[in-house]
């Protein structure tokens, strides 16, 4: 019996140390069910969708950081191409409008140049927007030259015909860009032309050429009449930095071009282009409002160049206009646009012709800086190309 009873309490003293030791690790195990002792600014674990596995969770991606917010960057100005290597690249561009120039070699180049053929050069002449004065001329001295100096072959034919093509378009004519002014003041550029002629892209352009050459200047949108035109001219400014002197819609047009010269004057620039409304209801009322222009204009520096715009597509309606706007202002220059394949190459005569200015500069096409100072020879070289 008293071993029984020390068995027994064995035991019971192994139950109790037991007991004991599992008391003591549950009151130092972590709480699992409370969120009481999380840190005070941490939140529970948001937990996976139902069906995430082990292998989801490991190859979740980190969350990203957010990126730090940089500085706004100045945009970056276009370089405008230089005016020298324009009139190379739109020389070939300008022989896909030879079509004039083929007809005619081709007519002269024939064995027998009886009066019918003579009268088939004269109709293409006429047809290519010429004029009957300038093609009479023409086709008189290309009679004596052939007859006397013979061209059956083709080559012979073609010296000819560019000699006196060249003589035709007038190489002798000062076709430089006044655009430089006197006394300390700016040269002014004033640019008249119809609506839709592409004057305000013209303007554009010709912004680039000034800053390719580094001159200093500033662009007046004075055609307040169309809300298109003044942000049109603010987008070509923004590409190469120049300044754009605006007013309200529907203002003043002489007080934004007296405006922009007073700035141009102030800060001693070298240029100020002024684009001017190109509406042409009636001439009386175009006449009022350019005069007006550039009677403001010259009360802080003289206009030195008005160029006057014109599409090389609309033909003798062209010449309509030309003749309008050289009785409301004294154009010094013409700048053909559109003078690509579907354009008569004859408009250049004939324009320069009726107004008896020179034609400076020509415009291409759509590109930035498809707009070039013009050449006799190389114009007459791409229409026989």
């Amino acid at each position: 019996m008293t071993w029984l009873y020390l068995i027994l309490g064995i035991a019971l003293l192994a139950l109790l140390l037991v007991g004991l030791l599992v008391a003591g690790r549950r009151r130092q195990a972590p709480p699992t069910d409370s969120t009481d002792l999380l840190a005070p600014e941490q939140e529970p674990a948001e937990a996976p969708p139902e069906g995430t596995s082990l292998d989801d969770l490991l190859e979740a991606p980190e969350e990203p950081e957010a990126p730090e917010e940089s500085a706004p960057t100045a945009p970056v100005l276009e370089k405008p191409e230089k005016p020298a290597s324009r009139l190379v690249r739109l020389r070939q561009r300008l022989a896909g409008s030879g079509a004039l120039g083929r007809g005619l070699l081709g007519l002269l180049s024939r064995d027998n140049l009886d009066e019918d053929t003579w009268e088939a050069i004269e109709d293409l002449l006429i047809g290519a927007d010429i004029g009957v004065g300038p093609t009479q001329e023409l086709v008189e001295r290309l009679r004596t030259r052939m007859r006397v100096e013979g061209g059956a072959d083709g080559g012979s034919a073609r010296e000819i015909l560019r000699e006196e093509l060249i003589a035709l378009v007038d190489p002798t004519l000062d076709r430089s860009l006044d655009v430089s002014g006197a006394d300390g003041r700016p040269g002014v550029v004033l640019v008249v032309g119809v609506n839709g002629t592409g004057k305000t892209t013209t303007v554009g352009k010709l912004a680039r050429i000034l800053v390719a050459e580094e001159r200093t200047t500033l662009l007046a949108a004075a055609d307040t009449f169309r809300a298109a035109a003044t942000e049109q001219l603010a987008t070509w400014g923004e590409r190469v930095g120049v300044e754009v002197v605006r007013g309200p819609e529907g203002g003043d047009p002489a007080s934004v071009a007296f405006e922009a010269v007073k700035r141009g004057v102030d800060d001693n620039l070298d240029t100020v282009v002024v684009d001017t409304a190109g509406r042409l209801q009636n001439k009386q009322g175009l006449m009022d409002e350019l005069g007006k222009v550039k009677r403001v204009i010259e009360k802080q520096a003289p206009v030195t160049e008005v160029l006057l715009v014109l599409d090389a597509t609309t033909g003798q309606n062209g010449l309509i206009q030309a003749k309008v706007f050289s009785e409301v202002v004294d154009v010094t220059g013409i700048a053909l646009t559109k003078l690509d394949g579907s354009a008569k190459g004859g408009i250049v005569v004939a324009v320069q012709r009726q107004l008896g200015v020179p034609v400076k500069l020509v415009g291409l096409g759509e590109g930035a800086d498809d707009l070039a100072p013009f050449d006799a020879a190389a114009f007459v070289d791409a229409l026989l190309s």
